[in-house]
This record gives structure tokens, C-alpha cells and sequence, in this order.
């Protein structure tokens, strides 16, 4: 039995073992040894600053460090044994120290508690995670731009109620996840900015009487401050909600992606083609090609937004400062995490993947009256109408081609004017799908010129961002 160990880690004052149920319910180092390495940076920090302020013995320090360099190599290398009734990560380690380097192990807890302890962990965890999100993030974009680049002029329907609109580029409809992905490379900057600031020598809640240099061991764990109140530093999680919800918003936007892809693959449009690499087949229909990378992307916003929920159901009822509810603030947070930065890796190579049926998407673009815009714009242009009379006239003209199951590029003059006798043979000039976009030169607007130049602007922001400037 082990259960001596574990009373002996929580003190004198338990002197019968834990019952069974309250083990299972209580252990959390099934899942927060994914802390470990957060565990160690955070305890060699503290160990080396309590050996410079001579809090312990330097000796000691020393010690403490040999012995965690070698729990960390354990760990590494899988050799490293975690014991359920050790309870968690933390006691794990300590347990392993005291192994290597006798009594001096017990030192490194000195001015120092689980709360703020586990709470430095999951800072550092977050912020690692967050970092290799932001990465990801910048990878997809990268695959929307160059691809973006490469289609500047690829003609494809744009929609809206899912119904066809008016033409745009596929290299600009790309750049519009391209904006929307930089939103949230911001949220999780801005996220990562605030949650910089080190909780570690919080202890349980009130500060120690011990004389700690909190500075010090914030600059080596690379946080930019300590947290000025030491409540706050044991109980706030605000940082791993607002990483969460960042993340939900990211994953919805992967999710519409996705869905546009599953659509855009489908017989019915045929937009796009995708490879073996991101593609399944049935087990008893052949001819199947099913988009499974792209759903399980769709997918995995309900992974992440319910760990967003969950995060802040276990919260919103606690008083200040810990309480043992916020153990349940990792394992849906590790999920998440990882299911985004795969999600988000996932995207970037079915982008670099697939490849427009351009004929498909010029088809597609024509039909269902797209240019009846440009129509109406002709009018107000060349025939100095009001809008809304424009609107009108370019409706019946959408009728008398719809009655003879015309497009509107093949619609008769003559028919025209009978609806407005001074249109001239000149509307034809922006009834193509590719006049169309090519006179949307408004910033931000669709024409080819805009898109090669908003993705090499982009393109430049990207290799910016990556270095760090």
C-alpha cells in the first residue's frame, strides 16, 4: 500500500488513509502529468531562487536541481513511473526527488504551495499551448494566401443564402478566411499578452513571510511580471477562459471552411478536388471519395466551445480563493488545445491540397442572374437613374430572361429595350462573370488586381509575424 506516502506528503494531521472513492475522485495525475514539464521549469525556477536568496542552503539548491534535470530526463525518455496515490503531478515529482537526493528534497516546497504551484503549471502549459496555436494559425494562412495567389483570377460564384449572388475570385473568397483567421492569431496575442504574469510565490493565497524574489522567478520562466495580488494569482483562471474562447471562435471558423469544402466536393458542385491524402473511401461503395479530414475539422468546434462552457461553469460559483473544483480546469483545456492546433494543421494541408475545377466554378458563376448587379450599375452609371429605378428595371430584365431561359450576357437588345428603350449595346460590356469581377476595384473588392495585391501584402505580413517583428 502506498497510503503512507500520500499521508505523509499531505502532513501529520491525517492519520487514517483516504477512502478508496475519495482517491478516485480526488487524484488528477492521469491527466495532469501532461504538466510535468511545466511542473519541473517551474520548480527549478523556484529552487534556484530560493538558494540565491539563502532561503535554503545553495547546496541544497544544487541538489534540488541535479535531481530534477534527471526526473526531467526520466520523463522524457518514458522511464518515469507516475503513482495514482501520489495524487497528482506535483507529489509525483516531489516523491521522485526525495528518492534521488534524500532529505533535501523536502526544501524545494519551502514558501511555496499546490495553489499557486499547479496555477504557475497551467499558466505555463497555456501559454505553450497558445504560442504553438498562433503558430498554427500563421501556417494556415500561409497555405490560404499562396493558394489565394495562385487563383487571383479564378472565377467562382459568390453567395449569399447559399444561393448564387455575384461572381467573385476564389483567390479572394480564400483571403476572406485569411481576415478572419488574423482575428484570431489577435485574440490569442492579446490572450497571451494578459495571461503573462507569474502567480508563482502566491502560495496558498496570503503571500509568505519568507523573503522571495517573485521577480526573479517570473524573468526566468519568461513571464513579464509577477501577479501583484497574491488571492487573485491562486484563483484566477480568466487566463485559460479567454485562450478557450478564443479558440472557440478560431474553430468556428475552421468548422465554415470545412463546411464549404464538404459542399464544394459534392457531385452537385464539383468545385474543387481533393487527394487520397485528405480523402476516404467506403467499404462497400467504390466509387466513394468522402471528404473525412474536413467533417472531423467541422467536428471539433464541439470539442473546444464546450471546453470553453465547461471552464466557465466550473467558475462562476466560486468564492476566492482556491477551491478543489478548479482541478477540473485541465482536462478539457489539454483536449481542446490539442484538438485545435490539430484541427488548424489539418486545414493547412487540405488547402495546400486541393485544387479548383475551373471550369466548374466559371459555369457555376454564370448562372443564376450574378451580374443583374452590374446591370443595375450600368444603369445609374450610363444612364444617370436613381438606384432604386435601376433595381426595378434590372428586375423585369432578370424576368424576360428568366421567361426565355436565358442568361443575361445572351439576352437580346432588343428585348432590353422594351423594358428601357435607352440601354444601348454597351451593357454587354459587364454581363460577363469576368467583367464582373474585374470592375470591382473598390479596396477590399474581389478584382483580380485587389487579390494579387492584398496576398502579397498578406504574404509579407505572414513572414513579418513569423520572425517576430
Amino acid at each position: 500500500m502506498t497510503d503512507k506516502s500520500a499521508n505523509a506528503m499531505w502532513g501529520g494531521r491525517f492519520a487514517a488513509s483516504p477512502a478508496e472513492i475519495m482517491e478516485e475522485i480526488n487524484a488528477s495525475i492521469t491527466f495532469d502529468k501532461a504538466l510535468a514539464p511545466q511542473d519541473i521549469r517551474g520548480s527549478k525556477a523556484h529552487a534556484a531562487m530560493l538558494g540565491e536568496t539563502g532561503i535554503i542552503a545553495k547546496g541544497d539548491a544544487r541538489e534540488i536541481l541535479r535531481g530534477l534535470d534527471q526526473i526531467a530526463s526520466e520523463i522524457a525518455d518514458g522511464s518515469f513511473t507516475f503513482s495514482r496515490a501520489l495524487e497528482d503531478v506535483h507529489m509525483n515529482v516531489e516523491s521522485r526527488l526525495k528518492d534521488l537526493i534524500g532529505a533535501a528534497a523536502g526544501r524545494l516546497h519551502t514558501a511555496r504551495s499546490r495553489n499557486d504551484q499547479v496555477a504557475t503549471d497551467f499558466r505555463l502549459f497555456v501559454r505553450d499551448a497558445t504560442d504553438g496555436i498562433i503558430a498554427g494559425i500563421g501556417a494556415l494562412q500561409a497555405a490560404l494566401v499562396a493558394k489565394a495567389e495562385a487563383h487571383a483570377t479564378t472565377v467562382m460564384p459568390g453567395f449569399t443564402h447559399l444561393q448564387p449572388a455575384q461572381p467573385v475570385t476564389f483567390g479572394h473568397h480564400l483571403l476572406a478566411y485569411v481576415e478572419m483567421l488574423g482575428r484570431d492569431r489577435g485574440r490569442f496575442v492579446d490572450a497571451r499578452r494578459r495571461l503573462n504574469e507569474c502567480p508563482l510565490g502566491s502560495a496558498a493565497l496570503a503571500g509568505t513571510s519568507f523573503p522571495i524574489d517573485r521577480a526573479k522567478t517570473a524573468e526566468v520562466l519568461g513571464f513579464d511580471r509577477p501577479m501583484a495580488n497574491s488571492i487573485d494569482g491562486v484563483a484566477d483562471r480568466d487566463f485559460a477562459l479567454e485562450v478557450l474562447a478564443a479558440a472557440s471562435i478560431a474553430a468556428v471558423h475552421l468548422s465554415r471552411l470545412a463546411e464549404e469544402i464538404v459542399i464544394w466536393m459534392t457531385p452537385q458542385f464539383g468545385f474543387i478536388r481533393l487527394s487520397d491524402r485528405f480523402t476516404t473511401g467506403s467499404s462497400i461503395m467504390p466509387q466513394k471519395r468522402n471528404p473525412d479530414a474536413a467533417e472531423l475539422v467541422r467536428a471539433k468546434v464541439g470539442r473546444i466551445a464546450a471546453a470553453f462552457h465547461n471552464l466557465l461553469i466550473v467558475m462562476k460559483g466560486l468564492p476566492l480563493a482556491y477551491s478543489k473544483d478548479m482541478q477540473e480546469d485541465k482536462e478539457a483545456t489539454f483536449d481542446a488545445v490539442a484538438s485545435l492546433r490539430l484541427a488548424l494543421a489539418a486545414m493547412a494541408g487540405m488547402i495546400a491540397d486541393l485544387e479548383p475545377v475551373r471550369d466548374a466554378m466559371r459555369a457555376a458563376a454564370g448562372r443564376g442572374y450574378s451580374t443583374a448587379t452590374d446591370l443595375a450599375d450600368w444603369l445609374v452609371r450610363e444612364l444617370k437613374m436613381p438606384f432604386r429605378e435601376a433595381h426595378h428595371v434590372t428586375g423585369a430584365i432578370v424576368k424576360a430572361a428568366e421567361d426565355r431561359g436565358l442568361e443575361l450576357e445572351n439576352v437580346p437588345i432588343e428585348v432590353m429595350q422594351e423594358v428601357e428603350p435607352r440601354i444601348t449595346s454597351g451593357i454587354y460590356s459587364v454581363l460577363s462573370v469576368e467583367n464582373s469581377v474585374k470592375s470591382r476595384k473598390s479596396y477590399g473588392g474581389t478584382s483580380p488586381q485587389n487579390v494579387a495585391k492584398m496576398a502579397r501584402a498578406w504574404a509579407r505580413r505572414l513572414e513579418k509575424e513569423a520572425a517576430g517583428r
